[in-house]
């Protein structure tokens, strides 16, 4: 506690105090901000996204079984075969659905084959 109220008084203390019309824009790596804090990303985006922590999260599973192979042995591998091909066949739908295409001409339902406009 000591050493928080130290450092927070010593940065009102020796702090600079000049305020101008420079210091209330928002400054970010060298560059002033222009034009509007409300930035667009598209839906697709956030899918890409969400399936990339979803497969990393998947990556520290084979991570973690991959340093107990020997006490898991031949159980443990078939299990971890099984789990690799529901990735896989998870990866293969999301490829057949589209849902990794950035095009929004080429985006197809699962069910249909034919594309659809957007």
């Amino acid at each position: 506690m000591g050493l928080v109220g130290f450092m927070l008084l010593g940065s009102h203390f020796l702090g600079g105090r000049r305020r101008s019309r420079a210091t209330d824009e928002p400054f970010e790596s060298g560059i002033i901000s222009t034009g509007s804090t409300r930035l667009h990303i598209t839906v697709p985006f956030y899918l890409v996204a969400i399936l990339f922590v979803i497969f990393d999260l998947e990556a520290v599973y084979l991570f973690s079984w991959a340093i107990a192979l020997r006490e898991s042995g031949w159980p443990g591998f078939i299990e971890v075969l099984v789990f690799i091909g529901i990735l896989i066949a998870a990866l293969v739908y999301l490829l057949r659905t589209g849902a990794l295409n950035w095009k929004k001409d080429q985006i197809r339902s699962p069910g249909r084959t034919g594309t659809r406009e957007q």
